[in-house]
């Protein structure tokens, strides 16, 4: 894992939670881990207080549970949440890329072209924790480029099953042509201005994570809520 780090002005409390959080969903902390206040405590620094007051905001979100004789566990992936989540970024995104093919800034355009130049060096390098930082940044690059970044900001609480999911994916197939390849047609068909193509490339993109679904809990069946 790595180390904490506090960038300013994040307070103490807050750097904890995000580090727990990014752990978590990138798999550092794997579904069903257990977890302890004093081990935290000690890797991160830090008094039991902020650790324990992230525990409380993380179970708000889902992505820890506090079960008799176990203590604090890491939850297990909801495939309902996951499809829920999905679900809304399918809706919303569909909608997004509609608004970027009617106007969408040069420059939005070319920090979306250098996106792709960067997803296609992790993919050399098969770097899956850079494949799925510049996945999300592909995304939140386009919501920005339509005015849409507080919808983007809101979404986010509800994708955590759904991004934990995604990244398992990565990490159990390394093949990621598809996807570089889907975020390239859905920015050719924004620059060509043609709308319906670009929704449906949207639509298919977002669905080529239902499909690896039942192989990814049928290979990692302790990641999946039964």
């Amino acid at each position: 894992m790595k180390p904490l780090q506090k960038p300013q002005p994040l307070s103490t409390r807050d750097a904890v939670y995000a580090w727990l959080k990014e752990a978590i969903i990138k798999l550092d902390l794997p579904p069903g881990a257990i977890l302890s206040e004093n081990d935290m405590s000690a890797k991160l620094q830090v008094s039991r207080t902020p650790v324990r007051e992230s525990f409380v905001r993380l179970a708000q979100e889902g992505l820890v549970q506090v079960l008799p004789q176990r203590g604090t566990v890491v939850s297990l992936i909801d495939l309902e949440l996951v499809e829920e989540g999905r679900f809304m970024r399918e809706q919303l995104e569909r909608a997004v890329v509609r608004l970027a093919c009617e106007h969408f800034p040069e420059e939005a355009y070319n920090q979306m072209e250098h996106n792709l130049n960067k997803q296609a060096d992790s993919i050399a390098s098969q770097n899956y924790y850079r494949m799925y930082e510049l996945d999300e940044e592909y995304h939140r690059l386009l919501f920005a480029g339509v005015r849409r970044s507080m919808t983007w900001n809101a979404i986010q609480q509800m994708n955590t099953h759904l991004n934990r999911s995604r990244m398992l994916r990565l990490v159990d197939n390394h093949d990621w042509h598809p996807i570089f390849e889907q975020h390239t047609q859905i920015l050719s068909a924004i620059r060509a201005q043609r709308a319906d193509q670009a929704e449906q490339l949207m639509k298919d993109h977002l669905n080529l994570h239902v499909i690896d679904q039942s192989k990814l809990k049928e290979k990692y069946p302790d990641y999946y809520k039964s």
